[in-house]
């Protein structure tokens, strides 16, 4: 077995990664940045999406296009604690449109 190769055992138990205080707030920073510029697309988007409204149906478009985003988004909103740093990088890097 080659050194690059892993295992489960590879590394110790990186959901009882202990952070600091700096990290902590550091992750919370990014964490904070990154909703904020997804929901400002989401903003922006619905915006987009309002100002063609010509019919009922197209209301019902909207709402079904904002009800797909919240349902995206609460889940990482929701994250209680920052179990591991590859957990949050790719909360981080999760979105719809990648």
């Amino acid at each position: 077995m080659n050194s690059l190769s892993m295992t489960p055992d590879s590394y110790p138990q990186q959901r009882d990664l202990r952070w600091s205080k700096s990290e902590k707030a550091i992750a919370r920073k990014a964490f904070d940045t990154a909703l904020q510029r997804e929901l400002i697309e989401v903003m922006q988007q619905a915006k987009q999406r309002a100002s063609l409204i010509k019919e009922s149906a197209d209301l019902w478009d909207l709402e079904f296009y904002l009800t797909q985003r919240r349902k995206e988004i609460n889940p990482q909103v929701r994250l209680p604690v920052l179990a591991t740093h590859t957990g949050f990088r790719e909360t981080l890097a999760r979105r719809p449109d990648r």
